[in-house]
């Protein structure tokens, strides 16, 4: 007979998290990461720097996140989510009011990548799901949770814009140093324990990592996210130059087209939370890796004859949202399945080869950008991201049939 799901009372931290509180700390990461995007061009000019060196703001922020999800995965396995949650905050809100005092482009890039600290709401809030309920049903409410997310930054971008072209760029930073205290003051109330701290110390939680890299499974799942979401971060490194540089779209409007990969995130995410039981983890990551490739395949043609524009890639980049909202949860669920017992450490150390892959296409997109080409290298990039995805999660299913005989 399976265990009966945990009790929870929102606003009540005796009891495990909400998903209320699971959607907006996960959110508040995504956010982070985009809403000042459409202001990149204009950062640069105040700062009287060049685009390259202001898109590290991107890239360095993801490599920082990369770097802390080792980190964070096995603390929180040894001293428990909630206390580890806290403290990412407070330094979160720090470093944000540092972006806001920054005097210089260096100093603000330093504070940028205290800022990524704020990725432990993703970390943890997918190694709180799993800490609650087992695999399939894992899958399931992550894509709940995540769908919640993806709203986030649908109109992140948007609200960046507008704010950005009202009260320049700070203001992006201003609304994330509010809305950092409200979801603190949020954990803080809410956010109850769901992993009991760990007998082991940090350095035998960090000798676990092997276990999970040897398996072949975990790094299926782990490059299929990789690659996956790949798309999407090269899309963030270089998808402000091409709106602005390419298609000459102001802020404003930047911002809106920005958020067409999270219409169909919101929609995979869905398919996501209301299939995966039913179809199963792999077979959600497959189809939602192949639709991702698809739709980018379809645009590379279009930019290879001359057919491109503003609305078929803002229309087609649709697909990578899609394509992501099915395959990222079940990918996520997958790698956590592998080590149960480890679910923090495998969160940490799937989500840091996700987000570190992530940051070295956002920076070869925005590097590749700079030699022209309209939006041609751009699309070529997320295309060869999406194909290695597909191949990834092939490897995990012939992996699993092979475990099965």
């Amino acid at each position: 007979m399976p265990p009966a799901r945990p009790v929870v009372r929102f606003l009540d931290r005796s009891t495990p998290p909400h998903i209320v509180t699971l959607v907006l700390v996960t959110g508040l990461s995504a956010l982070t990461m985009t809403v000042f995007l459409p202001s990149l061009p204009g950062m640069t000019a105040w700062f009287q720097t060049d685009y390259r060196l202001m898109q590290l703001s991107v890239s360095l922020y993801l490599g920082m996140s990369a770097v802390l999800q080792i980190v964070i995965g096995p603390v929180s396995d040894r001293y428990g989510r909630r206390p580890v949650l806290l403290w990412s905050m407070v330094i979160f809100l720090v470093a944000t009011l540092g972006t806001l005092l920054a005097p210089d482009a260096t100093s603000f890039l330093v504070f940028r990548m205290v800022q990524a600290v704020v990725a432990a709401g993703m970390v943890l809030g997918r190694a709180a799901v799993r800490d609650m309920v087992p695999d399939e049903e894992a899958a399931s409410m992550i894509g709940y949770v995540t769908m919640g997310m993806a709203l986030v930054p649908m109109i992140g971008p948007m609200i960046g814009g507008v704010l950005d072209e009202a009260f320049g760029w700070q203001a992006n930073f201003a609304l994330l140093l509010g809305l950092g205290i409200a979801v603190f003051w949020l954990v803080w109330a809410d956010l109850g324990e769901t992993a009991a701290p760990g007998r082991r110390g940090f350095g035998a939680q960090l000798r676990q990592y092997p276990d999970l890299l040897s398996s072949p499974r975990f790094w299926g799942y782990s490059l299929a996210a990789a690659f996956s979401s790949g798309s999407f971060f090269a899309y963030l490194g270089g998808a402000p130059y091409v709106g602005t540089e390419v298609y000459h779209l102001s802020p404003a409007v930047l911002g809106v087209c920005f958020a067409a990969p999270s219409v169909g995130y919101a929609f995979g995410n869905y398919v996501s939370g209301r299939f995966s039981t039913r179809i199963g983890m792999n077979r959600m990551v497959l189809g939602g890796t192949c639709i991702t490739a698809t739709g980018l395949g379809l645009l590379l043609m279009l930019e290879l004859a001359g057919l491109g524009g503003a609305v078929t890639f803002f229309g087609l980049i649709t697909t990578v949202g899609l394509g992501n909202g099915m395959a990222l949860p079940n990918a996520n669920a997958g790698m956590l399945s592998v080590r149960p017992e480890l679910a923090g450490t495998a969160s940490g150390l799937g989500g840091a080869i996700m987000i570190g892959g992530g940051a070295g296409l956002s920076a070869v997109a925005g590097w590749a950008l700079g030699f022209g080409g309209g939006a041609l290298p751009l699309v070529a990039l997320m295309f060869a991201s999406a194909t290695l995805a597909v191949s990834m999660i092939l490897m995990v299913i012939r992996r699993t049939r092979r475990l099965a005989l």
